[in-house]
């Protein structure tokens, strides 16, 4: 069976991450909270041109896939918390790391879910209500962003909210 590993990443994450109702103005917003030339600058790498996709801001390439989401904090206070414990009774290593008002996180699979579901990265911020994320989802554990090249992005985008 062949998996999309960017779309699985993704569908795995979105437990961790609420939605707006209005997707096309999301889109609009997310787009606009970091430009391509920062994105390709931190991971060190060329995209394609990033689109907006629904309520998101997508480029996927070919060793990576990146993400802008931007969402109204919505759900019980504790959901990230039980969405992450789901990930590690599946085996995924988890690792979150807390800067004032950024919280970033990587998701590493056991061998038996890299194919399925790949790597990620992400950086979160929440200002007033808003939530702003960067997602960053590789196919290979090399290929991987670390949180120190997503957490500046984040600073960023907690600026422009």
């Amino acid at each position: 069976m062949n998996h999309d590993w960017s779309t699985a990443a993704a569908s795995v994450c979105l437990c961790l991450f609420p939605l707006l109702t209005d997707a096309d103005d999301a889109a609009g917003k997310a787009c606009a909270l970091l430009t391509q030339a920062e994105i390709e600058t931190a991971l060190g790498t060329t995209l394609p041109k990033l689109t907006p996709s629904g309520p998101f801001c997508m480029a996927k390439g070919s060793t990576v896939s990146v993400t802008v989401r931007l969402a109204k904090q919505t759900g019980a206070p504790g959901n990230e918390e039980k969405g992450l414990e789901m990930m590690k009774q599946m085996g995924v290593q988890v690792e979150v790391k807390k800067f004032g008002p950024i919280t970033c996180s990587t998701l590493t699979p056991p061998a038996n879910l890299a194919a399925q579901f790949g790597f990620n990265t992400t950086c979160s911020v929440i200002k007033q209500g808003t939530v702003a994320a960067i997602e960053v989802a590789a196919p290979s554990r090399q290929n991987m962003a670390p949180i120190e090249k997503l957490r500046p992005l984040a600073e960023k985008m907690a600026g422009r909210l």
